[in-house]
């Protein structure tokens, strides 16, 4: 007889520093979607990875985390297949990460291309910070706590998930075979420009939100940047440099996006006719999410038994690999 295999454990998790927009629906929350019905998922809050670089306003931690998990939801995020927990609220993250920080060695926290890039970047506070250099060691945490075979990143993460490795096999060494090696899911993450032609991101203040209401979606939409060297509309523009185009790729029907892509080159279309065209599929999908929100946000009590059933539920597989880790250690 057959074995069936197992289903393989995800696990991925947000930072609550503000709203969702389309870049987190386009490069994460759609993937997501797809994987809670192929693996056991477990996709959390990451507070105190929040804390790292926003340690100074902790009261939006909160605030945020409540509409992430609404956004979550809003997404197509099922509660019934996919586990929602709060990072801190399950301790274990936190011992293990201490474990872990006994053997890993800080140049290779000091080489990660993150710790140099946001240090480069924000500038407006002081970030040279156990909690920040030490973050791989709590995302690693994160991650093996559940035994997690595979997660989900980009291209420009893999360097990160390799340095969780490469703690991992320090730790087995040491200790004997606990964690499985996580794996890179590597996702075609699309690109997302926000409206001044930028990445989209909260840090530059470039969003759309998720479930923004028509108008204000309309409104930034059509004030947009796009591509810089159409100067008039009879200019032959490049979609590949214009955000709107972008998020014609992710937004709307094969035919539609050939049809911008043809007519921008060729001055077929202007700007606001590709806008229009944008908005046309766009804004019926943010009412869409506006109304699942709204109708989530009136149930607090439901959202909290959903964050709370999935605490405990991550609580008790993080208490069953911290008894292996404690035995494996000679600490217990």
């Amino acid at each position: 007889m057959t074995t069936q295999p197992t289903r393989p454990t995800i696990v991925s998790g947000m930072r609550p520093t503000g709203r969702l927009h389309l870049g987190h629906l386009h490069g994460a929350l759609a993937n997501w979607v797809r994987l809670q019905d192929e693996a056991e998922c477990f996709f959390f809050s990451a507070d105190w990875h929040a804390l790292t670089t926003n340690y100074h306003a902790p009261e939006i931690i909160k605030q945020s985390e409540r509409e992430m998990f609404v956004d979550f939801i809003a997404a197509g995020i099922d509660p019934q297949k996919a586990t929602l927990f709060v990072q801190s609220h399950v301790k274990e993250h936190a011992e293990l990460f201490l474990l872990l920080g006994m053997i890993t060695p800080v140049g290779w926290l000091e080489r990660s291309p993150t710790y140099k890039e946001i240090r480069e970047n924000i500038t407006d506070r002081d970030l040279a910070l156990y909690g920040f250099l030490g973050y791989p060691v709590l995302m690693t945490a994160d991650i093996i706590l559940y035994k997690a075979t595979r997660v989900p990143v980009g291209v420009d993460q893999v360097p990160h998930l390799e340095l969780s490795r490469e703690i991992v096999r320090k730790f087995n060494f040491h200790y004997g075979e606990v964690f499985p090696e996580p794996q890179p899911m590597l996702t075609a993450a699309p690109k997302i420009l926000g409206t001044d032609g930028r990445k989209m991101s909260k840090s530059y203040g470039n969003t759309i939100d998720l479930g923004e209401s028509v108008e204000s979606t309309q409104k930034k939409i059509m004030g947009m940047v796009t591509d810089p060297a159409r100067k008039r509309r009879q200019d032959p523009g490049n979609p590949d440099v214009c955000g709107i185009f972008y998020l014609h790729k992710v937004t709307s029907e094969a035919d539609t996006i050939t049809w911008v892509d043809q007519n921008c080159r060729t001055a077929g279309i202007g700007c606001v006719d590709c806008k229009k065209k944008l908005l046309e599929k766009l804004l019926p999908e943010q009412e869409r999410m506006r109304v699942r929100r709204d109708a989530l946000l009136a149930r607090p009590k439901d959202l909290d038994d959903i964050v709370q059933l999935g605490t405990e539920k991550a609580r008790a597989a993080a208490a069953r690999t911290m008894d292996q880790v404690r035995k494996a250690m000679k600490l217990e």
